[in-house]
C-alpha cells in the first residue's frame, strides 16, 4: 500500500497529555528502541525483561540527578496502541519536570513526534484504517455527547463495515469480470449479471444515506449558529438569556441597547447551538446602530439558521408577512417567533396570527422555552433519529461518496447499455478506488502527512 516504510522505524517521543500544571503528565514512546531508551534512566527494573500491559514504580534518572519518581508503563510490539513497543512514563506535572524527561528521552535517540505520528504509526501497521484514525482525532475534539457517540461509532469501525463490505462484493464481480476477459473466445459468462445490477443498487441506497447523514453529522461535529434577529426591543436579548438562564446579555426598555452581536453556546439533546443576539432591524441615522444592523443582516445570511422574534402584541399579520419574505431572502431556515403573549394571551394571539406557523412565548416569563428548545432540535434534525447507525461527520468521506456515487450511476448505465466487459470492469475499478480512499488502503504519503498534521501532538 505504501511501499518502503524506511523512516517510520525510529522512535518518536512526546507529552500525552495537555499541556499545564497538573497533578499527573504522561510521556508516550514509540518505537522498536522505546524500551531500551527508558531502561537507560530506569534501574528500578530491568523493563526490557518485563512482560507486556505492566506498569512499574521508580526513579527516572540520569547520571547525575534524578528526574523524578515516576510510573513506567510497557505496551509490547504487536499488543499496542501503534502496533510497535511503546512506554508510557506517568510524571508529576510540573512542566519543568515534563521537559526535563522529554529532552533526555531525546538525547537518547528518540526524535520529537510529529502531530498526530502515533496515530498514524498505528494506521501504518494495519491497527486502524483511516476512517478509524481519523474518528479518534474527532473522538478528542467531541464536546457532546453526540459527537462523541458518532466518533466511538466510527472507531469501533461502523463506518469501515459499511465500506469493506460493499468494496468485497465489487472486487469479487470484478475479477470474475475480469476473468471472463481471459476466455473471451469461448463467450463464456462468470459474473452474474442480475447480482451484480442488484448489487450496485443496493449500494446507491447505502450511498445516498451516508450522504444524507452527512448533513446531521456536520450538525453533530460543527454545531449550530442560531441567529436572533428582529425589531428593537423585540426581546432578543431577554430570549438569550432565557435560553442561557444566565443575564449574558444586557436587557433594557430603551430600543436598540444591543449595538453589536452576542454570542453564547447552548447544549441541547447534545447538539450545539451557537445563539447569536444580534441588533435590532430598523432604519436609524446613529452610525453605530446602522453598522450593528448590517452586521446582523450579514449574520442572517450566514447562519444555519434563524429565530425570527417579534411582539405578538405590536406586530400585525401584514408586518409579520412582510418580515418574513424580508428573512426569507435571507436565509430559508428560520422559525417565527412570537414573543410577549403573555400581555395578549396565547389564544388571542393564535387568532390575531391565523394560519402562520407561529410558536408564542413569553422570554421574560420563561414559559414555552423549553418548546422551543425542542423546535430547534426538531428544525436541525429534520425527522434524522440519532441511533448507532453510522453517521458521516468528514468533509474528505463526503467528497469521495461523492465520487462513488457518481461511479456507481455510471455502472448501472454500463450495464444498460450493454458494455463490453472491460469497460465495466473499468468503471467498477474506479468505485473501488474511491471506496479505497476513504478507507486508506488506496492513499499516498503527502496526503496523510495532511490528514495527520491535524491533530494534536502526542496522540
Amino acid at each position: 500500500m505504501f511501499g518502503n516504510l524506511s523512516g517510520w522505524d525510529d522512535t518518536i517521543v512526546a507529552l500525552a497529555t495537555p499541556a499545564g500544571v497538573g497533578a499527573i503528565g504522561v510521556i508516550r514512546l514509540s518505537g522498536n528502541k522505546a524500551i531500551e531508551i527508558v531502561s537507560r534512566h530506569f534501574k528500578s527494573k530491568n523493563l526490557l525483561s518485563q512482560p507486556t500491559h505492566t506498569a512499574h514504580v521508580g526513579l527516572l534518572r540520569t547520571e547525575d540527578n534524578v528526574l523524578d519518581e515516576v510510573v513506567v508503563t510497557l505496551f509490547k510490539a504487536p499488543k499496542s496502541y501503534t502496533g510497535e513497543d511503546v512506554v508510557e512514563i506517568s510524571c508529576h506535572g510540573s512542566n519543568y519536570i515534563l521537559e526535563q524527561v522529554i529532552q533526555v528521552m531525546v538525547q537518547s535517540g528518540a526524535r520529537l513526534a510529529k502531530p498526530g505520528e502515533f496515530t498514524q504509526r498505528a494506521f501504518l501497521k494495519g491497527k486502524l484504517d483511516l476512517t478509524q484514525a481519523e474518528a479518534v482525532a474527532d473522538l478528542i475534539a467531541s464536546n457532546t455527547e453526540s459527537s462523541r457517540n458518532a466518533a466511538l461509532h466510527n472507531i469501533r469501525g461502523g463506518f469501515s463495515a459499511v465500506l469493506k463490505s460493499l468494496r468485497d462484493q465489487l472486487i469479487q464481480f470484478s475479477s470474475l469480470i475480469e476473468l471472463e476477459l481471459d476466455f473471451s473466445q469461448e463467450d463464456v459468462e462468470f459474473a452474474d449479471r442480475t447480482r451484480l445490477y442488484r448489487l450496485i443498487q443496493e449500494a446507491q441506497v447505502s450511498v445516498k444515506g451516508l450522504m444524507d447523514s452527512f448533513r446531521l453529522g456536520n450538525v453533530i461535529k460543527q454545531g449550530v449558529s442560531v441567529a436572533i434577529v428582529g425589531k428593537p426591543n423585540a426581546g432578543k436579548s431577554t430570549l438569550l438569556n432565557a435560553l442561557l438562564k444566565e443575564n449574558r446579555a444586557i436587557v433594557s426598555d430603551i430600543a436598540g441597547t444591543t449595538r453589536d452581536t452576542i454570542e453564547e453556546v447552548l447544549n441541547i439533546d447534545g447538539i450545539l447551538f451557537r445563539l447569536i443576539d444580534t441588533a435590532g432591524i430598523r432604519e436609524s441615522k446613529d452610525a453605530i446602530e446602522v453598522i450593528g444592523v448590517e452586521k446582523s443582516l450579514e449574520k442572517m445570511k450566514t447562519a444555519d439558521l434563524v429565530l425570527y422574534l417579534f411582539d405578538a402584541g405590536e406586530m400585525t399579520l401584514g408586518e409579520l408577512e412582510a418580515a418574513s419574505l424580508i428573512v426569507k431572502e435571507h436565509n430559508p431556515q428560520f422559525i417565527l417567533v412570537g414573543n410577549k403573549v403573555d400581555a395578549i394571551g396565547v389564544e388571542q394571539a393564535s387568532q390575531k396570527f391565523a394560519g402562520a406557523d407561529i410558536l408564542f412565548i413569553a422570554a421574560k416569563e420563561g414559559l414555552n422555552m423549553e418548546i422551543l428548545k425542542t423546535r430547534l432540535t426538531e428544525k436541525v434534525l429534520q425527522g434524522v433519529v440519532q441511533t448507532e447507525s453510522t453517521i458521516v461527520t468528514n468533509a474528505r468521506h463526503y467528497e469521495a461518496l461523492q465520487q462513488v456515487a457518481g461511479t456507481l450511476e455510471e455502472i448501472l448505465k454500463g450495464m444498460n447499455a450493454q458494455l463490453p466487459g472491460d469497460l465495466l470492469a473499468l468503471d467498477i475499478r474506479r468505485c473501488l478506488h474511491f471506496l479505497g480512499e476513504i478507507t486508506g488502503e488506496i492513499t499516498n504519503e503527502d496526503r496523510l502527512d495532511y490528514i495527520f498534521s491535524k491533530f494534536c501532538i502526542g496522540k
